[in-house]
């Protein structure tokens, strides 16, 4: 696609560049935001505003039209989100220095341009309100320095030929005798003090600044000329200082047609071995897979997504009224949509996919809930059922989001209205994670249920790794719960004796369903329910005060038989903490027909034991049920159950 770069001149702005172009993308135009006339710097939380005297040359020597626009706006919404999550709700924040970006691009947009290059690699803050931006302007975000392992990135700069040099340091151990070095010079530096302080090698604490003065795209090297040391600070911590650029010109220089660039590998080594180990189960067991056992029409009670099913609606029209139900349902409860945590849709065809996302995501504004999308058998004439998680913060730390929009190396943007994550107090939703790669969202080919299922596990692995990252709370992390949704029936088999195996941890209880369809026509889809591991408990030196601890969950796996052949099974894994902090996830199955007499007891063979019912329990994290597994009426949004319907197979 043709894309503009938004240019700081730093290292990773330039350096992005040379992955838009390894991965097919256009530069058509460069933008930048700067201080005003009379200032060379500003606080601001958003943009690296020092070495803006030479950003003119660093365009030019692109060859690219650059766009400019003076930062007027401050850093009003701090938070970890922007806008409002309510889809009536506000999109921009007044007098927030992110409205200038909006601006920027609005006048820079040219219908051709279709992606925005962002150099940003750990702040989530930067990329959460770039992403804003790009979605208000129907923009794709490329980001392929995202959640880059910081020490190889700095390798790969300088093995890429990128020349930059200090413009700026703010770090513990940078002074202004390191103004002016190149990366392959303060590489040493840099290494020692991540090992000595944790400092960012890449500067992403703000230890440093930088300006690029030549990369294989530039079709001119920068020559500084004349520079002046600018003291801000000098203490024996750390002193903060930048160089005024003062006078300096571009050099012809021979265009590099080809440049090499190491690109990360699309799996990482555990999950190489996942891929492997499908592989060989896929040729060992092929021929030992059963009959499908088919759930036929189940009679459970669900509340329907039509009011009146008679009445003929376009897909839009009944994806609304679904909507509108489940609004009304939370309104009953005195909540609004903000407080959807996690939504299942089931749709009768994956085609309808894109059709039911655009009005979909009219619902939600910033942050919207986790999700999963599948096709399933649904009565007819109902097209799409919703089944949605609700969750009421104490404050608004409570419930966090992972959104991440932008194309990258490290896991697939959305692909839908929804965020990878919710983290809702000490539990955390994963959006259903196809087997995608990440940097061009295609599925691999040719067709492959070893490395799809490989991909979406490692997807789901590198979600938590960010999220447990970026928390400060230092949990470990373990899954309650995994749902696998698998699209063809010779595949269970091996994603389930192969995932079942490779887990690591506590055991945790395993749902494996067999649907119609996955979005983008994929084999396999992984969904999962995480609990960071800590629990409310009574501090031992002071009874009266709550500390939180780390704890693992507990797994109990139980049946029960009954006299007619039926049996009910279960599995649940618990954390628990005193008092009322208790969290349980569970599975329960029940296979036989004397439990759920059939309308017509002559349609179903006596002698063939039949799945019939499962239920997906999660409770509330502040909330302990009085009994075990109350129904989703009596409790509706402290829990959810996902039912089966019709041609489910588990």
């Amino acid at each position: 696609m043709k894309y503009l770069a938004l240019l700081s001149g730093g290292k990773d702005s330039c350096f992005n560049l040379l992955h838009c172009a390894k991965n097919g993308h256009e530069l058509v135009a460069a933008a930048s935001l700067g201080p005003g006339a009379g200032k060379e710097e500003l606080d601001s939380y958003l943009y690296q505003t020092v070495g803006q005297d030479a950003i003119e040359l660093v365009a030019r020597a692109l060859d690219v039209p650059l766009f400019r626009r003076v930062i007027t706006g401050n850093a009003v919404e701090q938070g970890s989100e922007y806008g409002s999550r309510d889809s009536k709700g506000a999109t921009a924040v007044e007098g927030d220095e992110t409205e200038d970006l909006l601006a920027l691009l609005s006048e820079a947009h040219h219908p051709d341009v279709l992606g925005v290059s962002v150099g940003a690699i750990l702040s989530n803050y930067q990329r959460v309100r770039v992403e804003h931006v790009c979605r208000r302007l129907g923009l794709t975000p490329l980001c392929y320095l995202w959640n880059r392992d910081q020490g190889e990135l700095f390798n790969e700069m300088i093995s890429a030929g990128m020349e930059a040099i200090l413009i700026k340091v703010a770090g513990i151990g940078l002074t202004t005798e390191h103004l002016g070095k190149t990366l392959a010079e303060m590489q040493p530096t840099l290494v020692k003090l991540n090992q000595q302080y944790g400092a960012h090698i890449c500067g992403e604490g703000g230890e440093y600044e930088s300006l690029t003065l030549d990369c294989p795209l530039f079709k001119h090297r920068i020559i500084l000329t004349e520079v002046e040391t600018v003291i801000h600070s000098d203490n024996s911590f750390a002193t903060v200082a930048f160089l005024r650029v003062k006078n300096a010109h571009l050099e012809v220089k021979v265009p590099v047609q080809n440049f090499e660039l190491e690109i990360p590998e699309v799996l990482d080594d555990d999950f190489k071995t996942l891929r492997d180990a499908v592989d060989q189960s896929l040729q060992q067991t092929r021929a030992e897979i059963p009959e499908p056992i088919i759930l036929e029409d189940l009679k459970i009670k669900a509340a329907d997504s039509r009011q009146n099913p008679a009445v003929a609606l376009s897909i839009e029209e009944e994806v609304t009224e679904c909507f509108q139900l489940l609004e009304k349902r939370m309104n009953d409860h005195g909540l609004d949509m903000s407080k959807c945590t996690n939504i299942t849709v089931l749709l009768s065809d994956i085609d309808l996919f894109a059709r039911v996302n655009a009005v979909y995501a009219t619902f939600f504004g910033s942050s919207p809930p986790s999700r999963a999308c599948v096709a399933v058998d649904l009565p007819h004439p109902i097209r799409v059922r919703l089944d949605c998680t609700a969750f009421v913060e104490r404050s608004s730390t409570d419930r966090q989001a992972l959104h991440v929009q932008g194309l990258s190396y490290w896991a697939p943007a959305n692909i839908g209205p929804y965020s990878q994550a919710i983290t809702t107090g000490e539990r955390i939703f994963i959006s259903g994670q196809i087997g995608l790669i990440p940097a061009q969202l295609v599925l691999p080919s040719p067709r492959s249920l070893a490395t799809e299922t490989a991909l979406a596990n490692q997807h789901v692995s590198r979600v938590i790794d960010v999220l447990r990252s970026t928390s400060g709370l230092g949990w470990s992390g373990h899954t309650q719960l995994a749902i696998y949704w698998l699209a063809e029936i010779n595949n269970l088999l091996q994603v389930k004796s192969v995932t079942a195996a490779s887990s690591e941890g506590p055991r945790v209880p395993n749902l494996y369903l067999v649907v119609k369809a996955l979005p983008k026509d994929a084999l396999v889809e992984k969904q999962v329910l995480v609990h960071t591991g800590r629990c409310a408990v009574l501090d031992e030196d002071e009874p009266d005060e709550i500390v939180m601890q780390s704890r693992p969950p507990k797994y109990d796996k139980h049946h029960t038989n009954f006299s007619d052949g039926s049996v009910l099974g279960w599995e649940v894994s618990s954390c628990y903490g005193d008092g009322e902090d208790f969290a349980a996830a569970a599975i329960i199955c029940v296979k036989g027909g004397g439990l759920f007499e059939p309308s017509d007891a002559g349609a179903r063979p006596p002698d063939v034991l039949r799945r019939q019912s499962f239920a997906l329990r999660c409770h509330s994290p502040r909330e302990a049920p009085s009994a075990p597994f109350k129904s989703h009426e009596e409790k509706p949004f402290s829990s959810t159950v996902l039912r089966t319907v019709s041609r489910c197979i588990v």
